[in-house]
C-alpha cells in the first residue's frame, strides 16, 4: 500500500525468489486502459527482472474489472500457472456502481483463492479520482502492478513448498 513513507515500486528484488521456472497469468481489465496498461507493464517488468521468461507470462484482456473474476478463474482453473495477477482500475463516479464493482471483485478474487490452488493476486485500484489512479500506476506513489507482481512471485514460491 502506498503511503507518504512507502512507494509501491520500492521492491527489494534480492529478497524475492527466482521466477525463472515460474509461469504467470496477468489478467487485465481494458476499462481505464491507460491506467491498467501501466499497471500491467509494471507487473511484467518485475516478473522479468526476477527471471520470468516471455513464454511463461500470459496476458489476458477482459472488458472490465468485473470480468477479472471470470478471466482469473479460467487461468487458475487451467493449472498452467503458478500465480494469476488480476489487474483493474475502478474510479468512483456519481452512482453506487463503484461500490458494487469493488465489492464484487474483492469477494470474487478472495473466492478464487479459496477454491483453487493457484494464488490470485488482487491488483485492483479503487480510487476516488483519476489522479489517484495515475499516482498509483507509475506516478508519484509508484506502480501497484509492480508490487502485485512481487506478491505473485512470493505466493508462487509458497505454492511450490
Amino acid at each position: 500500500m502506498a503511503t507518504a513513507e512507502h512507494n509501491l515500486s520500492d521492491i527489494d528484488l534480492d529478497a524475492l525468489p527466482d521466477a525463472s521456472n515460474m509461469r504467470f497469468a496477468v489478467v487485465v481489465s481494458q476499462w481505464n486502459n491507460d491506467i491498467t496498461s501501466s499497471l500491467s507493464q509494471g507487473a511484467v517488468e518485475i516478473l522479468k527482472a526476477k527471471g520470468a521468461k516471455d513464454d511463461n507470462i500470459t496476458l489476458l484482456d477482459v472488458p472490465g474489472s468485473f470480468e477479472l473474476i471470470y478471466g482469473s478463474k479460467k487461468m487458475a482453473k487451467s493449472n498452467q500457472y503458478d500465480a494469476v495477477i488480476a489487474i483493474g482500475s475502478v474510479i468512483q463516479g456519481e452512482t453506487k456502481h463503484f461500490d458494487f464493482v469493488c465489492e464484487a471483485v474483492s469477494q470474487g478474487i478472495k473466492d478464487l483463492n479459496v477454491l483453487y490452488d493457484t494464488p490470485t493476486i488482487f491488483c485492483l485500484l479503487t480510487d476516488f479520482t483519476k489522479q489517484q489512479a495515475i499516482d498509483r500506476s507509475g506516478g508519484k506513489h509508484g506502480n501497484k502492478g509492480a508490487e502485485c507482481a512481487a506478491a505473485a512471485i512470493e505466493m508462487a514460491h509458497l505454492k511450490s513448498l
